[in-house]
């Protein structure tokens, strides 16, 4: 879209990204170019500064964007199912990364203290200290005080963790490299300044050997395409598969096969920008002021848990999950003639389910070790196609 036609900032907000514009014109100054990664890194998470970092409302009607957990509670309900499923075979924990603000974790505990299924600790590891603090005024408001005792923030993750490893729309905002295809050569994008002192997009050759040469490997991508290239999100899952002793990791997030990622009709890649509730392209808008994200490449995902010792235990997308969790039934349990209450709810889970909202754009990958099949995938697999 037009970013002329986006929302303008008031200005403590521009002062505020001014701010975060000078870090990021310093670190050019010293290095002359930075990655598209590195970029991303200091636009979402630089301390204070970056998008997740500062105290700006992100989530919902009044920031940025919705997610399912904050659009209703039926989504935290119908992955509950699923956790409490792997629970009842490992016993242990829950671990949540990046939870937003609380609402996932508050929908998923009081699901499964109704249903007598109550994890050993509800872990969160969340990187913004803001969003932090967020959930813990958020999850002590509205948690009885038995449920909130069970949350425990973490700095870092478990060496040694039993049961299920959570994560919704986490892998799409870890910073991404961007390449683009150049006289029959991949470069790497980076970012530098022109002459007038404005951010730009730089190409550089790959280096020979590199993490971003072998991830394009035998790709047969015509001159001219451009994609997104994640190590960093190949790194957490490797991270994620080597603490988890026994259990599941859930991954849902929006994203494609490889076949799908790398289509050569998909020649601009997937990196998306979003600001009060408009989607553009602009990554040097606002920098610290709008979301950053990317797809997620998920045979990358599968492939790098399997190579450290996970198991595929099912990908599909999340309308077919919901559904095999019995989100229907979880609907059924409010009756249709209080419409008041069911019309709503009703309204939620066609958002959720619809493959013209987030029935099909949203993914769900499941990688476990010593766990027995999944029900959530119990129809419309599509592991093979990873």
């Amino acid at each position: 879209m037009n970013t002329s036609a986006l929302p303008i900032p008031d200005a403590d907000a521009l002062a505020h990204s001014a701010k975060l514009l000078q870090v990021i014109h310093d670190q050019i100054a010293v290095e002359h170019w930075i990655s598209f990664a590195r970029y991303m890194e200091l636009a979402l998470y630089e301390p204070g500064l970056g998008y997740y970092s500062a105290g700006a409302q992100k989530f919902g009607e009044a920031g940025d964007f919705v997610t399912a957990p904050e659009m209703t509670p039926l989504f935290g309900q119908a992955v509950a199912q699923q956790v409490m499923e792997v629970l009842a075979q490992t016993s242990g924990d829950v671990l949540e990364l990046g939870a937003g603000r609380g609402r996932l974790a508050v929908s998923m505990l009081e699901e499964m203290q109704r249903a007598g299924g109550l994890p050993g600790q509800y872990l969160i590891l969340e990187v913004s200290a803001d969003l932090r603090h967020v959930q813990q005024q958020y999850l002590e408001s509205v948690l009885p005080p038995h449920l909130y005792a069970k949350v425990v923030w973490l700095d870092a993750l478990p060496a040694d963790f039993t049961g299920v490893i959570v994560a919704n729309e986490v892998l799409d905002a870890i910073p991404v490299h961007l390449v683009r295809k150049q006289e029959n050569k991949f470069h790497e994008l980076g970012v530098g300044l022109d002459e007038y002192g404005d951010l730009v997009l730089q190409a550089h050759p790959l280096a020979a050997g590199s993490d971003l040469e072998r991830a394009l490997a035998g790709l047969d991508l015509p001159d001219g395409y451009q994609a997104e290239v994640s190590p960093a999100m190949q790194a957490l899952v490797a991270a994620l598969s080597a603490c988890l002793r026994q259990g599941v990791m859930l991954l849902i997030d929006y994203g494609f096969s490889r076949a799908e990622y790398y289509h050569p009709q998909r020649d601009m890649g997937t990196l998306m920008c979003h600001y009060r509730h408009y989607a553009h392209t602009d990554a040097f808008l606002y920098p610290g002021l709008q979301d950053l994200t990317a797809h997620v490449d998920f045979s990358a995902v599968a492939e790098t848990g399997m190579a450290h010792g996970m198991q595929l235990l099912g990908y599909c997308g999340q309308a077919q999950f919901l559904i095999n969790c019995g989100i229907t039934d979880l609907l059924l349990r409010v009756p249709a003639r209080d419409v008041s209450q069911y019309a709503p709810l009703a309204s939620q889970a066609q958002k959720l389910l619809s493959p013209a909202e987030m029935g099909e754009l949203f993914k769900v990958i499941a990688l476990g070790r010593e766990v027995m099949p999944l029900s959530g995938f119990v129809r419309g697999d599509r592991s093979h196609i990873l």
